[in-house]
């Protein structure tokens, strides 16, 4: 996920966090530091990008009106690859399955404590933006008119080391010998082949050389460790174009065509993929995030491991101008632009009306980590 936006700060915002500069003596002696059960709620916790500060669970808007058993899915594929501390609940996460949604909220109340993330300055605002996985043709040989490879991890590539650009690639003699038999399919469109590689995975329709079709998904392997270049950004900086979407780069590049290598290479970063068969029971499934367990639409969220761990449940809240979200989540993917304390990029699903959904969302953001209760990350 490369969603690249800026922050909107909210000096209105209606939920004050915590001071961490409070005395001990005036934490005992104010409201705020109290739970629920009135009795001292626990010290605020430290990461590296982010701090927590313990709230009231009645503080969190919404809470009791999520239909919980929705995110119980994502939930159970955390436990697939249980992390520390919150790994050793997964037994009860797997009873509670089964239960309703009043039992898991009294669950979650009894095991767990909330935390308001904020960053190091106390900001506890943030950024929503939101990804999903295109759905594409492509033929696995080259034609006239599905001519655009998309790659495999060619050789040369480590991680951390730079490889070829995007304009290389295409020009540089030795870059093209080096990714010769790497290609995995054909796409029909390079703005397409761009925006999977954006999105980091993809479902494609392949046409076989036999005339057999079949889904496959295209999952992240690697990149060539280029920086990141938004081509929306670039658009504004030398176009007239001004259509804020996926849809109207498209237009874009089809009514320009002469200037459309100039668009693609203006962001250097290429991403490789790796070929993974689709199942029946892929269908309501995304691809594997960084956490390793496949992702789930509306109950997934990318975010920065330094702020909040993988396998974490969050409590996000989110209000705009196109959608309200209050809603338990789980931390299970990350991304080259996902950096910061609030941060957070929501998996919409597969398709163009994920798509379309996606492309709208840039709005504020708060989040709230859970917390197994008396445990230090």
């Amino acid at each position: 996920m490369l969603i690249v936006g800026v922050l909107v700060g909210c000096s209105s915002s209606p939920y004050q966090p915590l001071s961490p500069q409070l005395t001990s003596k005036k934490q005992n002696e104010s409201k705020e530091d109290l739970g629920d059960d009135g009795k001292p709620l626990p010290a605020p916790i430290r990461q590296e990008h982010s701090q927590w500060i313990p709230v009231p669970w009645s503080s969190l808007p919404g809470f009791d009106q999520d239909r919980l058993h929705e995110a119980w899915n994502a939930w159970l594929k955390s436990c697939q690859k249980p992390v520390p501390l919150i790994g050793d609940l997964c037994l009860d996460v797997r009873r509670l399955s089964i239960s309703d949604g009043l039992e898991q909220r009294k669950w979650i109340v009894s095991r767990f404590q909330a935390y308001k993330v904020e960053n190091l300055s106390s900001n506890a605002v943030g950024m929503l933006t939101a990804y999903y996985e295109p759905e594409l043709k492509a033929h696995r040989e080259a034609s006239d008119t599905f001519s655009i490879p998309l790659y495999g991890v060619p050789y040369g590539v480590k991680a951390g080391s730079l490889w070829h650009t995007r304009e290389a690639m295409e020009t540089n003699t030795g870059a093209m010998e080096q990714l010769k038999g790497h290609e995995i399919v054909y796409v029909a469109d390079a703005v397409d082949a761009l925006i999977l590689q954006i999105q980091g995975s993809g479902r494609v329709e392949v046409t076989e050389p036999d005339g057999t079709i079949h889904w496959i998904r295209l999952a992240f392997a690697a990149t060539n460790n280029q920086p990141y270049q938004s081509v929306t950004r670039w658009l504004l900086d030398n176009t007239e174009w001004r259509e804020f979407s996926w849809p109207g780069i498209k237009k874009w590049a089809s009514n320009n065509q002469n200037r459309v290598r100039e668009m693609l290479w203006s962001n250097p970063r290429v991403v490789f993929f790796r070929e993974e068969p689709l199942s029946n029971s892929d269908d309501h499934n995304g691809p594997r995030g960084a956490e390793g367990v496949s992702l789930t639409p509306g109950r997934s969220i990318a975010v920065d491991p330094k702020s909040i761990p993988y396998g974490t449940p969050v409590w996000l809240v989110s209000e705009g101008s196109n959608v309200k979200l209050r809603k338990l989540v789980m931390a299970q993917d990350t991304g080259s632009a996902i950096v910061g304390a609030v941060r957070a990029d929501y998996f919409a699903g597969s398709g163009s009306e994920a798509g379309e959904f996606a492309g709208r969302i840039k709005q504020d953001l708060q989040l709230w980590v859970l917390w197994p209760n008396n445990k230090q990350p």
